[in-house]
């Protein structure tokens, strides 16, 4: 079984916010796939289905960002996952141009708060994440104030259609493929 989980914030305020790009690919993957909503539990929104023949969970956390790993450690424990080969983690990256997505099978926070929590939580940074380019932070901007920004239209198209290409990396992924998504998708 795989737990997937896409970060972002709870709230309306948030929706379709920059740092909200893994909960927009897990509303996807719920669509796409037709997973139904299992309720909230383990401080998180998620729900149960199958993705490519394999058994998911998709879960976004309800801890706000910066706590995220609270949840995926509920998580993690309650299903008994096993961090380094069944957890894939989609968040959003500063360091990638919108459109872009980077799949990766370990690494280390890159100053994201959120995986920064869910490596101290897990006590791990080798698990799989797919990073989603929202683009640099223009000169003079407070960080902070960009990532809880919307996009443009233009970007905005652009994250979503890789939105859909994350779904495709998802479906490789969950299929032990995932030197194949890095290079079908890098």
């Amino acid at each position: 079984m795989y737990l997937i989980v896409g970060l972002g914030n709870p709230g309306k305020q948030y929706e379709n916010t920059r740092h909200n790009v893994g909960f927009d690919a897990v509303d996807l993957l719920v669509d796409e796939y037709r997973v139904p909503s299992s309720g909230k539990q383990h401080k998180a929104m998620y729900g149960k289905g199958v993705i490519a023949g394999q058994k998911v969970i998709l879960a976004k956390p309800l801890t706000y960002m910066n706590l995220s790993g609270e949840s995926v450690r509920a998580l993690v424990d309650y299903y008994k996952i096993d961090p380094e080969e069944e957890l894939i983690v989609i968040y959003d990256d500063i360091s990638l141009e919108p459109g872009k997505i980077r799949i990766r099978k370990k690494g280390s926070a890159g100053g994201h708060n959120g995986i920064k929590n869910i490596i101290a939580q897990l006590g791990t940074q080798n698990f799989q994440r797919v990073k989603v380019g929202v683009g640099e932070k223009p000169k003079g901007w407070d960080l902070a104030d960009y990532v809880l920004g919307h996009f443009s239209k233009e970007d905005r198209g652009l994250v979503d259609d890789a939105l859909k290409r994350v779904a495709g990396a998802v479906e490789l992924m969950v299929q032990g493929e995932v030197d194949q998504a890095m290079n079908q998708f890098n």
